[in-house]
């Protein structure tokens, strides 16, 4: 039977025909040249953001160590960041002999270019008046916007082994392949934490995610506020916290260029203003994830409650917008920076485990949890608040379960562990003919068994030493 003749049968069995996905945002009164002024003013945005990134982390930084930071050029040390920009620009630029050149050009470029996409589909505020048009403060979206970005840093793992391969040395290599390994690893985790926004959204279009945050839910029977995803959906928040961090090289997770192992990871051998865009590429990704967790988890460009009861959420609305993402989107960046200033680097072992053995499992877990919860509050399992209760009650019994048993099993990991590492009370330190000294807390063993029950030491007389006087006799 065919999916047309069988829409019959589903509406006469009371189901709707399926709700075509579409962004919330309305572009029909957006020519093409707006759309270019758009991008030109969002470039000025992001690179804006950029130069005063560089400063407030120096100066955070440099707080939290009892030094000044950056305090000579402008005012508070603002334009270092410009100083240090055209110092980048009139470096030397050097090649190695045994570089691919053509790749070792185009992966800083990649990288640079490549951060700028995911920009393009963030609401940075609702619909606001440009030159007699109405558009809303976003360039462009899609049904799948939100895999636009997943599928950009996918491909900018590229920019990084392609640095470290086309340098022609050993430790870029190395640095390129953790790079890319360490992309990759976290960016499977960051991608099943948001399928749980998905299936609460029911989109994938960022402007429809927003538009489902702003919209009120009931407390107890009492009031209404706005539901930011971040409440209900809060496991999915911390895992995307770390993997964000991950996915962008940032300390304490900056192993791709670990200076005591490997000089400066995959950009060692470049300078001038190649080393730049590797430098701005990693700053304007940090300014993406932020913007990505700030439109999926904190309600985008709307105004936290109860702001939203002025005048009809009046401050979400026009240019309102604009200043509550970027306050928002700062908040992650202080995230960052506070994080840089306050960690060590991690061991790359203990990194990739973090992500392979324990966040993508429980990611999966939180996954079917949400599916089944949000299958309940759909009725696909019945009508009525007690099967959504009852499901939550039955996956309350499986996690618990399965803590309980991960719990023994870590346990008996422990003991087996312990009985293998033990330190005997007693010791031999001849057992097996050579000379151990006894830990600390041991007792040499009383009496030495190893002495007694060794063979007695017996010469040969074909090989004593003669006596003095018989040799000159």
């Amino acid at each position: 039977m065919s999916l047309l003749t069988a829409y019959p049968d589903l509406l006469a069995a009371g189901l709707a025909l399926p709700a075509v996905d579409r962004p919330a945002a309305d572009f029909s009164d957006t020519p093409w040249w707006l759309s270019l002024v758009k991008a030109l003013l969002l470039f000025v945005y992001v690179m804006l953001s950029v130069v005063v990134v560089i400063w407030f982390e120096r100066r955070v930084i440099g707080r939290m160590q009892q030094r000044p930071g950056p305090n000579r050029f402008g005012p508070l040390g603002i334009l270092q960041t410009l100083a240090d920009g055209i110092k980048l620009f009139l470096k030397e630029d050097v090649t190695p002999k045994n570089a691919d050149k053509l790749m070792f050009y185009a992966a800083p470029l990649l990288v640079a270019s490549l951060a700028f996409v995911s920009f393009a589909i963030i609401p940075l505020g609702g619909d606001v008046r440009m030159f007699g048009h109405t558009t809303p403060l976003q360039l462009t979206d899609t049904p799948v916007a939100v895999l636009l970005v997943l599928a950009v840093a996918g491909v900018g793992a590229y920019g990084f082994v392609l640095a470290g391969w086309s340098s022609g040395s050993t430790y870029p290599l190395l640095g390129g392949l953790r790079s890319t390994a360490q992309v990759i690893s976290y960016e499977i985790a960051m991608g099943l934490s948001l399928v749980a926004v998905f299936l609460y959204a029911g989109s994938m279009s960022t402007s429809q995610i927003v538009a489902r945050q702003a919209e009120p839910v009931s407390v107890f029977g009492l009031f209404e506020i706005p539901m930011w995803y971040v409440v209900p959906l809060f496991f999915s928040f911390v895992v995307y916290l770390i993997t964000m961090v991950g996915e962008t090289n940032r300390l304490p997770f900056d192993l791709a260029e670990g200076e005591g192992e490997l000089g400066g990871g995959f950009h060692t051998e470049y300078s001038s203003m190649k080393f730049g865009m590797f430098f701005l590429g990693e700053y304007i990704n940090m300014f993406t994830v932020s913007a990505l967790a700030t439109t999926l988890f904190l309600g985008g460009f709307h105004a936290p409650w109860p702001l939203t009861l002025i005048n009809d959420n009046m401050l979400s609305s026009g240019w309102w917008g604009l200043l509550w993402f970027t306050l928002k989107m700062w908040m992650f960046i202080f995230f960052y920076v506070w994080l840089r200033g306050s960690l060590p680097r991690v061991r790359y072992d203990q990194f990739m485990k973090l992500g392979w053995k324990v966040l993508i499992p429980l990611s999966l877990v939180w996954v079917i949890a949400v599916m089944l919860i949000r299958a309940a509050q759909e009725g696909f399992f019945g009508e009525g608040r007690f099967v959504t209760v009852a499901t939550l009650a039955v996956i309350g019994v499986f996690v618990v379960g399965g803590i309980f048993l991960w719990d023994r099993y870590a346990q008996r990991r422990a003991t087996e562990r312990d009985e293998r590492l033990a330190v005997p009370a007693e010791v031999d330190p001849l057992a097996g003919g050579y000379p151990v000294p006894p830990l600390p807390g041991q007792k040499v063993v009383e009496p030495r068994t190893a002495v007694e029950a060794a063979p007695p030491v017996t010469v040969s007389s074909s090989t004593t030493t003669p006596d003095p006087e018989e040799r000159r006799g």
